[in-house]
């Protein structure tokens, strides 16, 4: 028991509610997709998801303030402290073309750190969740689970590193440590956006890393990678979740994983 276990219960209820939502949309003949002005694609199922989750949170905790990713920022009636962060699909491109890694992530924060994180991925029929000083898990429900654990590995050599794309690391200006990384590790594998740090959380994969996410991409995976016993921080090394972009690892890789996309390696 933790002081967060009606949070993270309540987690696993939204997540719920979204998977219901998410899952009867998914593939839909009628599917509408809009391009935002970042130039990303967003869904009606993402809008419709995360109505649903302002919704559920205004009546449960009213007194929390949300972030999400399609309508920003509600305040709640408290100061501040505690603040629920909402990505109602990450993966939205494999979502719109019928691909099924994709997944609804939910965190709560509490004075700018992640304390509860459920990332909820029904097309793959898997879920994983944490709370802050009581370990991560995965299963189908909170009495069906399995502790998570990173891996051993302790050379690059012998590790598997899990990224979203290449092109990424080119605009960020990283490519040539992004390369050098590839070539150091045992193997590498796009798996992409959620799956790829909770992978790492699993122990299946060793490192992960992308040059540019936003809060609601990192806060869930953040606390369920180093619940599993890993490391979290930002390209530069800087731990807090809303950095502008992500790296996870078994922490025994984590110095080497800095070393080669911590610093300005491109031109």
């Amino acid at each position: 028991m933790t002081g967060y276990d009606d949070d993270l219960r309540l987690a696993h209820v939204l997540a719920d509610q979204a998977d219901s939502l998410t899952t009867q949309r998914f593939k839909a003949l009628d599917l509408k997709v809009e391009t935002k002005p970042d130039l990303t694609p967003v869904s009606d199922a993402d809008r419709a998801v995360e109505e649903l989750l302002r919704s559920a949170l205004g009546r449960s905790r009213p007194r929390d303030s949300m972030l999400g990713e399609e309508f920003g920022t509600v305040a709640g009636r408290a100061d501040g402290r505690r603040t629920w962060i909402v990505d109602p699909i990450d993966g939205t491109k494999n979502y719109v073309r019928g691909v099924p890694v994709w997944a609804t992530l939910i965190a709560l924060m509490e004075d700018g750190r992640p304390v509860v994180g459920v990332v909820s991925a029904p097309a793959l029929g898997r879920r994983w969740w944490a709370s802050a000083g009581g370990g991560a898990y995965t299963g189908r429900s909170l009495s069906q689970a399995s502790r998570l654990q990173v891996s051993k590995v302790r050379e690059l050599k012998d590790a598997s590193f899990a990224y979203s794309s290449v092109i990424s690391w080119e605009e960020y200006g990283k490519l040539d440590g992004f390369l050098a990384l590839s070539r150091a590790c045992w193997r590498t594998r796009a798996y992409g956006d959620f799956w790829s740090h909770m992978l790492v959380a699993e122990g299946a994969v060793d490192i992960a890393a992308e040059p540019e996410l936003s809060l609601w991409d990192v806060a869930a995976p953040a606390i369920i990678v180093t619940e599993a016993g890993g490391r979290f921080s930002a390209v530069d090394g800087d731990p807090s979740p809303s950095a502008g972009s992500g790296m996870t690892s078994n922490g025994l890789l984590h110095e080497a994983l800095l070393a080669y996309l911590g610093e300005d390696t491109g031109d």
